[in-house]
C-alpha cells in the first residue's frame, strides 16, 4: 500500500511541477527531477511520512525495477532511430562524432583531473582521476529523448543527434572498462588485460549479438497480430524480456561475460524499425502508452540525487574542475569533428552543448566502483559523480532545448501541453 501511495504521489508532484515548468518555459523533464528533489529523502521525505514522499533509500531501491524498464524503453526508443535511410545519409557523420566526442571528453576530464592530483596527490589519488575520466564519457541518453520528444524537434542536429547518444553508450563503456581496469592495476600492482581489452568488447559484441537476436524474434512474431493492441503488448513483452535476459553475467573459462541493458535494448530497436514494416505505428502507441512511466523514472532519479554531497567543499571544488572540462571535450569534441565530417553550422556550434546532460550510465559506472572494494577511492568517485550529475540534470535539458532552438529545430511557441510526449 505504501509503495502505491509514493508512486502517485511521485507521478502527481511530476505533474504539477511540469506545469511550473511551463510558466517558466523549462522542459517537462527538470521538473520531473525537481519534484523528485522536493519529494525524496533529502525533502519532504526526512518528514518519516510514507506517503508523503520516499522516506529514505531502501524505499528508493524498492522502486528500481522500474528505472530498469523505463531505460529499456528509452533505448529501445532510441534504438528506432536508426532506420538504414537514414544511417545511409549520416551513419559515417554519427559515427565518428560520436567516438571523437566521448574520447574528447575523456582526455580532457583525465589532463584536468591528473593536474590536479600532482598538486594536490592527498586530495584526489589518481586513479580516481582516470575513472572520473571515463565516466565524463557518458551522456543522458533519457533527458535528451524526452526534450526530443516534448517539443517535437526536427532537423539535422536532432537526425544525428539521436544516434550519437546511442553509440555514446558503446564507446563509454569501452573507456570505462578500460580506464577502470587501470586503476586497479594502479592499486594493486598488477595489470589484466583480459579485464581491460577482453571483456568490454565482448560485452558490446554480446548484446548487439543477443539484441539482434531478439530484435529479429519481435519482428516475426509481431506478424501474428492485426491488432494494434496486440502488437503493443507484445512490443512491451519483449522490451521486458530484454531487460532481464541482458542482466545475466557468467563465466566462461575465467572471462566474464556480461551485456549492456541500453545497448542491448537499443539493438533490439533498430533491428525492430528496419525489419518490420508496420513498426512506426506500433512505435506511435507505445511512446504514448510510455510516458507515465518515464515520468516515474525522472522523479525517482531525481529523488535519488543526494544532496549532501554539496556539504563537501572538496567535492564540490572536483566536481566543478570536472563538469568544466567535460563540457569543453564534448563541445570542442563534437565541433571538430563535426567540422571534418562537412556537416551544417548548427550541428558544429550546437552539437556539443546537447551532449552535455549526463545521469543513469554515469551513475552506474559510479556504483561500479563504489561497490569494487576500492575504499575511499570509490566513494570519492560516486560523491563527485553525484555533485556533476545534480547540475547536469537540472541544467542539462534547459541547455538541450535552447540549442534545438537555436539550431531552428524548435519553435519556441511550441505548446508541450498538446505533445503526445508529454
Amino acid at each position: 500500500m505504501e509503495v502505491l501511495f509514493s508512486l502517485a504521489v511521485a507521478i502527481f508532484a511530476g505533474l504539477m511541477l511540469s506545469r511550473l515548468a511551463k510558466l517558466l518555459q523549462l522542459p517537462a523533464v527538470t521538473a520531473y527531477l525537481v519534484a523528485g528533489i522536493l519529494i525524496g529523502p533529502f525533502c519532504l521525505g526526512a518528514f518519516g511520512v510514507h506517503g508523503l514522499g520516499f522516506v529514505d533509500k531502501t524505499c528508493l531501491e524498492s522502486m528500481n525495477v522500474i528505472c530498469d524498464v523505463a531505460l529499456g524503453f528509452i533505448a529501445f526508443s532510441i534504438g528506432s532511430e536508426f532506420r538504414l535511410s537514414n544511417l545511409k545519409t549520416i551513419g559515417k557523420q554519427a559515427t565518428v562524432i560520436g567516438i571523437i566526442q566521448a574520447v574528447s571528453a575523456t582526455l580532457c576530464v583525465d589532463a584536468a583531473l591528473i593536474g590536479f592530483h600532482f598538486i594536490f596527490p592527498e586530495v584526489l589519488p589518481l586513479p580516481a582521476a582516470i575513472i572520473l575520466g571515463a565516466v565524463a564519457s557518458a551522456t543522458a541518453p533519457a533527458a535528451t529523448l524526452m526534450v526530443v520528444r516534448q517539443y517535437r524537434a526536427k532537423g539535422p542536429l536532432t537526425d544525428i543527434l539521436l544516434p550519437i547518444v546511442a553509440l555514446d553508450d558503446a564507446v563509454g563503456l569501452v573507456l570505462f572498462s578500460v580506464s577502470f581496469g587501470i586503476a586497479k592495476g594502479l592499486i594493486s600492482g598488477s595489470v589484466s588485460l583480459i579485464s581491460i581489452l577482453l571483456e568490454p568488447i565482448i560485452e558490446v559484441v554480446a548484446s548487439i549479438i543477443l539484441g539482434a537476436g531478439i530484435g529479429f524474434l519481435l519482428s516475426y512474431f509481431e506478424k501474428f497480430f492485426l491488432s494494434r493492441a496486440k502488437r503493443l503488448t507484445l512490443a512491451v513483452c519483449f522490451v521486458l524480456l530484454t531487460v532481464a535476459a541482458s542482466s545475466l553475467s557468467f563465466n566462461v573459462g575465467g572471462v566474464h561475460i556480461a551485456f549492456s541493458p541500453l545497448l542491448t535494448c537499443m539493438m533490439v530497436g533498430t533491428i525492430f524499425c528496419n525489419a518490420c514494416d508496420f513498426s512506426e505505428s506500433v512505435m506511435d502507441r507505445l511512446d504514448r502508452w510510455t510516458t507515465p512511466i518515464f515520468v516515474l523514472f525522472f522523479v525517482i532519479s531525481g529523488a535519488e540525487l543526494d544532496l549532501s554531497v554539496v556539504s563537501d567543499l572538496m567535492v564540490v571544488l572536483i566536481g566543478v574542475v570536472y563538469m568544466a572540462f567535460r563540457c569543453i571535450g564534448k563541445y570542442f569534441g563534437a565541433g571538430l569533428s563535426a567540422s571534418a565530417m562537412k556537416c551544417s553550422p548548427a550541428i558544429r556550434k550546437y552539437l556539443g552543448i546537447t551532449l552535455f546532460p549526463q545521469a543513469g550510465v554515469a551513475l552506474g559506472m559510479a556504483s561500479i566502483v563504489s561497490s569494487a572494494g576500492l575504499g575511499e577511492i570509490g566513494i570519492l568517485v560516486q560523491s563527485i559523480t553525484l555533485f556533476s550529475v545534480l547540475i547536469y540534470e537540472l541544467v542539462g535539458p534547459y541547455l538541450t532545448k535552447i540549442s534545438l532552438i537555436k539550431a531552428g529545430e524548435v519553435e519556441p511557441e511550441t505548446k508541450p501541453e498538446k505533445l503526445k510526449a508529454n
